[in-house]
């Protein structure tokens, strides 16, 4: 009995070690999606993304890259995109660069990896984005199907609070748009990102204590075959880009390589299994088959590429993030860890305004 509690209070030890490296740069990751949110116009994605061209595939690659959506969130947005005429090219790059990557998790790769991977996760994103978008454009040009064929339905099978996040346009001063943005971030956005990093979080505290260095260094050493194994892990697992990265941050601490850290990140949020069904029907069989097999290319380009780009720099891939639980934690890293807490536990409180994003 004793043995178990050690083991429970060691895991959430190395969970709380974790989170308190993680909390300030999550708020400041949310702080700014807010930003975005209040003042980045309503309009602005749709009225980029029209047609199968290159430039709505870049486009869509670009600007999917720092928006605040989910896993969840991005479907219904690119089944309105793809309503108002964005080609299946343009839709796919935002499937891809929008969960994969956002603010918020760039900030966090900082925090729990290091600042070459928060650099490294956003520019390959965007990469396997482009890369998907003109794969899906060319074999629906290939197949002589007309772009416009498939056509979304309007429910999503999405009941999730970030589904609700893109509606209503509606004339604000500078000052509301901001409340507005804050609302979302530290509420819907919060609710809906916030369980998930938490169990993220906890993940990473089991695999602290139970995954070692010499578990990793014995099924995991060869290159190819760690990033099989991070591939087949993340894809039924339902993170979302932030929730991600305290578990590629705890195999990465146990020696698992930056190049299998970057194919979990890239592949999870974009694969997952709860999405197939809905990308499927927005896409068609074929042009989700197309863009499954680019993810899984470029993931796998992306993790050899950045192994290589680590052993350039003369850094160690097996001992690429120093920091752990050893580390002294300061008054802001405990304050933000308890202030994230404490707002990921209100965002689940009844909303005194009922029917609010609903």
């Amino acid at each position: 009995m004793q043995d178990a509690v050690n083991l429970i209070a060691h895991i959430l030890e190395a969970s709380w070690a974790v989170l308190l490296d993680a909390a300030p740069f999550v708020l400041l990751g949310f702080f700014v999606a807010g930003l975005l949110k209040a003042f980045m116009p309503d309009d602005f994605i749709a009225t980029h993304l029209g047609g199968n061209g290159f430039g709505s595939i870049l486009k869509a690659s670009a600007i999917g890259v720092p928006i605040p959506l989910c896993s969840c969130g991005v479907l219904p947005a690119a089944a309105g995109l793809k309503k108002q005429g964005a080609g299946k090219g343009a839709v796919a790059s935002f499937l891809v660069s929008t969960p994969e990557t956002g603010v918020d998790s760039i900030a966090v790769s900082y925090a729990l990896l290091d600042p070459v991977m928060a650099v490294a996760r956003p520019v390959a994103g965007f990469l396997t984005a482009l890369a998907a978008g003109v794969a899906v454009s060319a074999s629906e040009k290939f197949a002589g199907e007309d772009v416009s064929e498939v056509q979304p339905k309007q429910e999503t099978a999405c009941t999730s609070s970030c589904c609700c996040g893109h509606r209503k346009p509606v004339k604000k001063g500078p000052f509301d748009k901001l409340k507005g943005g804050m609302e979302f971030a530290f509420g819907e956005l919060l609710k809906d990102v916030g369980a998930w990093l938490f169990l993220g979080v906890l993940l990473a505290g089991v695999i602290s204590t139970f995954v070692t260095p010499e578990t990793i260094e014995r099924f995991l050493s060869n290159e190819l075959l760690s990033m099989a194994f991070m591939f087949a892990v993340s894809v039924p697992l339902y993170v979302c880009a932030t929730a991600s990265t305290p578990i590629a941050a705890a195999f990465a601490l146990k020696g698992v390589s930056p190049g299998a850290a970057l194919v979990f990140l890239l592949a999870g949020p974009a694969t997952n299994a709860a999405s197939l069904t809905v990308i499927t029907r927005l896409l068609g069989r074929r042009a989700t088959a197309v863009y499954l097999a680019a993810i899984v290319v470029m993931s796998f380009a992306a993790g050899v590429l950045v192994n290589h780009l680590y052993t350039m720099l003369g850094l160690d891939i097996r001992h690429w993030v120093s920091h752990g639980p050893e580390e002294e934690a300061g008054p802001v890293a405990i304050a933000s860890a308890i202030l994230l807490g404490a707002l990921v536990l209100k965002s689940y409180l009844p909303d005194r305004h009922s029917g609010h994003g609903h």
